[in-house]
């Protein structure tokens, strides 16, 4: 069975006075989930407080029975989350065989084990070729589909992938698009983004944020009926996401 992950009342801000989160109460949907929002709404932030990379002034986040406010369930649920941050750096003086393993070894992977899962997990970016290069030596989409080999490499139930196709091209957006088609069911992905292009061929479910409230959450058929009638098919994803986060017009006075 597949526990989704659920924020509880959680609040979160950078700033004592600003806000970014206000008492977020909801469940990510499970399956092939995309996260939508313009820069700046709080997918990143949302996606952090999942990964456990930041930690929430109050309310906690949980997966299943693991709380992240729990100090005994944190190691168990790290294991469980795996999560694709949007800035991803080279280990100097790794190869991209190493760095993924290393990545495996940090969630509480066995040394022995992380090695031999590792080339498995380049693989499925269709990045074997490149398993004895210096990661420093990789080009930026080349090491985003590394970062995402990390994300897979052990086997986590829930991926966080905070704009995986950054940087990449359209042949290796396509691998991408194969990695999360050929999950097993027992695993699913959030995946952030503010590109609604891909909504109904590589998702089941949508959800979108807007200035750190969820407005829908839903499947992309109910996220889609959002559009106006009579919008054209290949703009209906486009037409929808505006509908449910422009801004209401002023009334007049």
């Amino acid at each position: 069975m597949i526990m989704p992950i659920t924020f509880q009342g959680c609040a979160f801000g950078y700033r004592r006075n600003r806000p970014v989160l206000h008492d977020l109460t909801f469940t990510f949907p499970t399956g092939r989930t995309v996260f939508l929002g313009v820069n700046g709404a709080g997918k990143s932030t949302v996606l952090s407080l999942a990964a456990t990379v930041l930690r929430p002034a109050a309310g906690h986040v949980r997966h299943g029975a693991l709380r992240t406010d729990r100090r005994a369930d944190l190691r168990t649920y790290r294991r469980q989350v795996a999560w694709l941050p949007q800035q991803v750096s080279p280990v100097p003086g790794l190869t991209v065989r190493e760095q993924v393993a290393y990545a495996g070894w940090l969630k509480g992977m066995r040394q022995g084990d992380a090695r031999r899962q590792a080339p498995r997990a380049l693989a499925q970016v269709e990045m074997e070729e490149f398993a004895d290069h210096r990661t420093t030596q990789l080009s930026g989409g080349q090491l985003r589909r590394v970062a995402i080999a990390q994300a897979l490499v052990h086997d986590a139930e829930v991926l966080l992938l905070d704009e995986p196709t950054a940087g990449l091209d359209l042949r290796q957006r396509r691998v991408f698009q194969d990695v999360l088609h050929q999950l097993p069911p027992h695993v699913h992905a959030i995946v952030s983004t503010h590109d609604v292009a891909d909504v109904e061929t590589d998702f089941e479910q949508v959800v979108v944020l807007d200035a750190g409230e969820v407005l829908f959450t839903g499947p992309v058929a109910g996220f889609l009926d959002h559009a106006p009638a009579g919008t054209p098919a290949a703009r209906r994803a486009e037409e929808a996401f505006h509908a449910l986060t422009a801004p209401e017009p002023a009334c007049a006075s």
